[in-house]
C-alpha cells in the first residue's frame, strides 16, 4: 500500500491576474497556471489537489 504524497502550492499575483503552481513533497513543479482572478486560480489548485494521485513530476501542466 502507498503512503499518500503531500502537495504545497503557491499563488502569485501577475499584471494579468494570478500564477498558481502545485508542488510534491521534493519541491518538485508538478502543476501550474494562470487565471484572471484570485478566485479562478485557487478553483484552479483545488481542482488540481483533488486530482494529487494522478500528478506527475514529469507532465506539468498550464491553465
Amino acid at each position: 500500500m502507498h503512503e499518500p504524497r503531500s502537495f504545497a502550492y503557491s499563488l502569485s499575483q501577475i499584471e494579468t491576474g494570478w500564477r498558481w503552481s502545485v508542488y510534491d513533497e521534493d519541491g518538485e513543479t508538478v502543476a501550474r497556471g494562470a487565471d484572471s482572478s484570485r478566485a479562478a486560480a485557487q478553483a484552479a489548485v483545488e481542482r488540481m489537489l483533488k486530482q494529487a494521485p494522478s500528478l506527475s513530476a514529469a507532465s506539468p501542466t498550464a491553465a
